[in-house]
């Protein structure tokens, strides 16, 4: 049987009620017996890494993880890690880049309800997670949730209550797991020995376009992160409008230095900056990333990578397009 090791991180599934709501406060191995059919595939140690609800998970959060991974890597045939939804997709992503290439699978699982309740969603989504974890077509970083498996890069929670909370945003689901049974659609590539990355540049910042933002808004953030991801409208683009120009806010920061990422808040096909003036002239004009279809859980957690090698204009260029698990299908007429 596989040897998997199962890394507790808090979450929903980890959760009791208490009088101030839902907090974590089961241990992986209390987890795990309430599955006790995992036994019965796969054999299972235990490792609590920490106990938080997801929103107070940060980037110190994924470098502890990756570190614990790559610690006990050789020991394992696989890894389950039990997370909150809440920023499931971002933990996913970012172990994408900090674990390059993993044959052994790493699969992140939660819940929407507590393991304890008569009525959850938690042990199917455990039990799944083992399951794709001890199979021989499984690679890389992935999530395993309500029956599907989604590619790590790819992964963002779209339901906020339902069983069904995450979609695979531009790339098709890995398998579908049912009753035990596996069906693969989709193996990742993977290297003998994985690419482990030890650092990431926290320092990144995301902002939200919303009709009538100033532009000092951005410039603020700007002056302070070394990066910056900015979600625009439909294709992608900035106002024109405005007592402040947008474009001459970003021109000033790329100037001195600071990396600036466009990106879309529609969550289907992907950015388009060439195909209107108010975002032609930011792609033709300054020195900016397009993140095209990427999801912004992978454009912001690649640039904390990126930002965490090197922060030299050119090499950060190419390794943003360079695609890593398929985070990034560059459109016809891109870099």
């Amino acid at each position: 049987m596989k040897k998997i090791l199962m890394l507790g991180t808090g979450g929903t599934i980890a959760s009791e009620i208490t009088e101030s709501g839902l907090s974590p406060q089961l241990t992986t191995e209390q987890i795990l017996h309430y599955c006790p059919d995992i036994s019965a595939f796969c054999r299972v140690d235990c490792r609590q890494l920490c106990n938080l609800d997801s929103t107070n998970i940060d980037p110190q959060h994924w470098q502890m993880m990756a570190d614990a991974i790559r610690e006990e890597y050789d020991r394992y045939d696989g890894f389950v890690l039990t997370h909150g939804t809440d920023t499931m997709a971002y933990t996913a992503a970012a172990l994408c880049y900090l674990i390059q290439y993993s044959k052994k699978p790493i699969v992140l699982t939660g819940s929407q309800k507590p393991i304890n309740l008569e009525i959850t969603d938690s042990k199917t989504n455990l039990v799944d997670a083992f399951h794709y974890a001890a199979s021989e077509d499984a690679h890389g970083v992935s999530i395993v949730f309500n029956g599907r498996v989604i590619l790590g890069t790819r992964a963002r929670k779209t339901h906020s209550k339902s069983f069904q909370a995450f979609s695979s945003i531009n790339y098709p689901e890995l398998a579908v797991i049912q009753d035990g049974r596996l069906l693969s659609y989709i193996e990742q590539e993977y290297l003998d020995h994985p690419i482990f990355c030890e650092r990431l540049d926290p320092n990144v910042g995301l902002i939200k376009l919303v009709p009538g933002l100033e532009a000092d808004f951005l410039e603020f953030m700007l002056e302070r992160k070394d990066g910056v991801v900015i979600e625009s409208f439909g294709v992608g683009g900035i106002p024109t409008a405005g007592p402040k120009s947008y474009y001459d806010v970003i021109g000033s920061a790329v100037s001195a230095g600071k990396t600036v990422v466009m990106t879309t808040q529609v969550p289907n096909e992907g950015s388009d900056l060439l195909l209107y003036h108010v975002g032609n002239r930011l792609k033709t004009g300054l020195d900016v990333l397009e993140a095209y279809d990427m999801t912004t859980e992978a454009a912001v957690t690649k640039l904390m990578w990126i930002l965490g090698q090197t922060k030299d204009r050119q090499e950060v260029e190419r390794l943003f397009y360079r695609p890593v698990s398929h985070d990034i299908l560059i459109k016809a007429g891109g870099k």
